[in-house]
Order: structure tokens, then C-alpha cells, then sequence
């Protein structure tokens, strides 16, 4: 594994935008980390006390969840009660200064504060504001509630998902959260190109802008052919298990030592080395098979043709005769496997962090690749409200304001 520190590392491509993170647990602390990775310098606003929920979920370390170290690394911590009007005068301050704002509370929530766009956009024509929820800023559904897991059915992912005919399981993470934080870093980074590109006299830093990110639209922006083949067809696709419909051979294969291989075999040529490698070039040479659409006709026959060939093999046997055939496989990692994989190492995909107590933690690296300016990590994810003073020093309050603030508990 690679070792990192908290201490400062080489600047990224976003090193000086200024971010400032309303919100909490995935979606928006998502995005704003993808920003603060390359270099973004990124206030996280977090209510005193408790702190980001996602501080106590899943495993804890001291008290605090190591997803917390993936999810807040490179960013600073303010503790602020957004429900006090001394804390949005600070917010504002705070915006007024900045580039982006990220935020993902329910719609309307922000208004209720004095904090929404037109407030916002007005002290600071130059902002982006990414506002994240479940059903977007507007619409019928918009002052729903809206989690990731819901969006992720509403979006048609759900539906596809686990066999056919059983009840349709949850991908394994926050898929839907994680959809929509992305897109969210697409139309910040979109916005700031904008924004460069539309400085003038009368917007001498550029023109800022709204971007609305709905979770249920990020995981529907993901489901391929589904909607133009109910449009053109009236075709619903269903659960398919392991297999992938309408595109063949490509499954999951049981193995002698109860392993699976995956097995994508779907490309023409490389059907046929697939054949070839199986013992089977009776059906690589088949002209009926030679294009997709004929396989996919024939595709159980295929499937029981690779499924002996493979449950006759492990999965090291299976796997090292495809890669020898050129014909792309893999095994179903676990985390073991992937903690243990030297590609992952080499990649800079395994990092540790180094714990106040001296331990060590392994952390994701980071992604993408940038080959002139990549992401580091500069510090760990902070103790709530670590910088709560350093960042109001720096919007102009002396001791005595900031002490006041504390005194009456609106900062932590």
C-alpha cells in the first residue's frame, strides 16, 4: 500500500476554488471530497454536537466511522447551527467569498434560511451553487423526501437488479448517491468553464449559475437502451441475474472449487477464440452464431456449454486458459481480494493514512488519473469543528465576536 500524510502535497487542478459544503452524508460530501481530492479548498459546514451523521455509521475507530476518512479527507470543519440567523449571516459571508457551494438538503430548505439562490447569486454573481436532492428543484415530487435507495428504483435500476422472478435486491453501496454526486462534479466543473468564458465589465469574475442535480435523473441517465426500447417496441427488460440481455455469451460461471468466473465472450472474434478454448469449435465455426443477435437466440445453449466447460476447472484454471485465449474474464472480488491485488497497488489505488493515535488506515486512492496534475491527499478528514475559529478569523471576526458565537452555542 501506499503511505500518505496530512501534510501539504503538491497543488491540484482546482487548488484556490474556494467550496463551501451545506449538507450531509453522501451525495453532496461526495462531490464536494471529488473536488477537495484535486485541490479544491473545501469548508465543510456541520452542525455542532453531533456533527455529519455519517461520523457514527458502519464501523467505528475511537468513536469515528473510517468512512468518514474517505468521505471528509482534504477538507476543513465548521461547526455552525444553520437553524440560527447569526449562522447565516455566516454562511453568507462565507458564500459571498466563494466559487461553489454544495448543498443537499430538500428543496426549500435552503429559502427557509435566507440562503437560496437568488440571495446567494445576488451578493455573489459568480457562484455555483450544486444543489442536490431527490426529485430536483422542481416538479410534483420535489418536496418529497428523497433517499438514495428510493431514487435508485425510481430510476429503473431496481428493477433490474437480482434474478428473475425474486425480489429485486439493492446494488451492494450507495449506487444512486453516488450517480448524482458525480454528475453534480460534471456541472460544477461545466459551470466553471461558463463562467470563465462569460467575464465581463459587468461580470468581472464571470457569471455563476445553479446546477440541479436530481438522484432518481443520475441513475436513470445511466440506464442505457431502456427507454428508447419501450418507445420503439413497448419492450420492458426484466431482472436477468448474472447474464447480460440481449448481448452474448456473457455470464457468471460456477467453477469446480465453488468459485465464479465471469465471462464476456460476446465480441465475434472473440466468441470464436471462446469456442476454440472450450473445446467447442463445432459452435465457434457455426455460421449461425457469428453474429450477436443469432447467439442471443441460442444464448441457454451457449450458457450450459461454457457453464460444463467451466465446472470442470477452478477458477485459477479458468481464468488462466481465457487469458490465454485473449478472451476478457474475471473472478468476483471481495474486498480481501482487492486489498491483496497487486494491479490495485500499483495503480495507487490502496493508500494509508496515518491516525492521530499513529495507526494506519487503508483508504481508496484516487480517481481519475491525472497525468500533469493529479489528487493528493493533503490532510485527514477533520474532528468536528476543528477549524471553526481559523474560518471565521478569516471572513473578518475578532476573539470577542467568535467567543460570543460560542457562548451561545451557534458554533461548535
Amino acid at each position: 500500500m501506499t503511505n500518505t500524510s496530512s501534510s501539504p502535497s503538491p497543488a491540484g487542478p482546482l487548488a484556490g476554488l474556494k467550496v463551501i459544503e451545506l449538507g450531509q452524508l453522501i451525495a453532496g460530501p461526495f462531490a464536494a471530497r471529488t473536488l477537495a481530492d484535486f485541490g479544491a479548498e473545501v469548508v465543510k459546514i456541520e452542525p455542532p454536537g453531533a456533527g455529519d451523521p455519517l461520523r457514527s455509521w458502519r464501523l467505528l475507530k475511537d468513536g469515528t466511522s473510517v468512512w468518514w476518512q474517505v468521505q471528509s479527507r482534504n477538507k476543513r470543519s465548521l461547526a455552525l447551527d444553520l437553524r440560527q440567523a447569526e449562522a447565516q449571516a455566516v454562511v453568507r459571508q462565507l458564500a459571498a467569498e466563494a466559487d461553489v457551494l454544495v448543498e443537499n438538503f430538500r428543496p426549500g430548505a435552503m429559502e427557509g434560511w435566507g440562503l437560496g439562490p437568488d440571495e446567494l447569486l445576488a451578493a455573489n454573481p459568480a457562484l455555483v451553487m450544486l444543489r442536490i436532492s431527490g426529485y430536483g428543484q422542481t416538479g410534483p415530487y420535489r418536496d418529497r423526501p428523497g433517499f438514495g435507495v428510493v431514487a435508485e428504483a425510481m430510476g429503473g435500476l431496481r428493477h433490474l437488479t437480482g434474478e428473475p422472478g425474486r425480489v429485486p435486491v439493492r446494488v451492494g453501496v450507495s449506487i444512486g448517491d453516488t450517480l448524482a454526486s458525480l454528475h453534480g462534479v460534471i456541472g460544477v466543473l461545466m459551470a466553471m468553464q461558463h463562467r470563465h468564458a462569460t467575464v465581463s465589465a459587468d461580470y468581472p469574475k464571470g457569471r455563476g449559475q445553479v446546477v440541479d442535480v436530481a438522484l432518481y435523473e443520475a441513475v436513470f441517465n445511466c440506464m442505457e437502451s431502456l427507454l428508447p426500447e419501450y418507445g420503439a417496441f413497448g419492450a420492458v427488460r426484466e431482472a436477468a441475474g448474472s447474464a447480460l440481455p440481449g448481448i452474448a455469451p456473457t455470464n457468471a460461471y460456477r467453477c469446480a472449487d465453488g468459485g465464479y468466473a465471469i465471462v464476456a465472450g460476446n465480441g465475434d472474434s472473440i466468441f470464436r477464440r471462446l469456442m476454440e478454448c472450450i473445446g467447442r469449435p463445432d459452435l465457434a465455426a457455426d455460421p449461425s452464431l457469428a453474429g450477436n443477435m443469432g447467439r442471443v437466440a441460442q444464448v441457454e445453449m451457449l450458457d450450459a456449454a461454457i457453464g460444463d466447460w467451466a465446472a470442470e476447472r477452478s477458477v485459477d484454471e479458468v481464468l488462466a486458459a481465457l487469458a490465454a485465449a485473449h478472451v476478457p474474464a474475471g473472478r468476483i472480488y471481495t474486498i480481501a481480494d482487492i486489498a491483496a491485488d497487486p494491479h490495485y497497488a500499483a495503480r495507487g489505488m490502496l493508500q494509508q493514512v496515518r491516525m492521530p493515535d499513529g495507526s494506519a488506515l487503508a483508504v481508496p486512492g484516487f480517481v481519475p488519473k491525472l497525468s500533469l496534475t493529479p489528487a493528493s491527499h493533503r490532510y485527514n478528514a477533520p474532528a468536528l469543528g476543528a477549524d471553526t475559529d481559523a474560518v471565521l478569523k478569516e471572513i473578518g471576526l475578532n476573539a470577542e465576536q467568535i467567543a460570543a458565537l460560542h457562548a451561545r452555542g451557534i458554533v461548535g
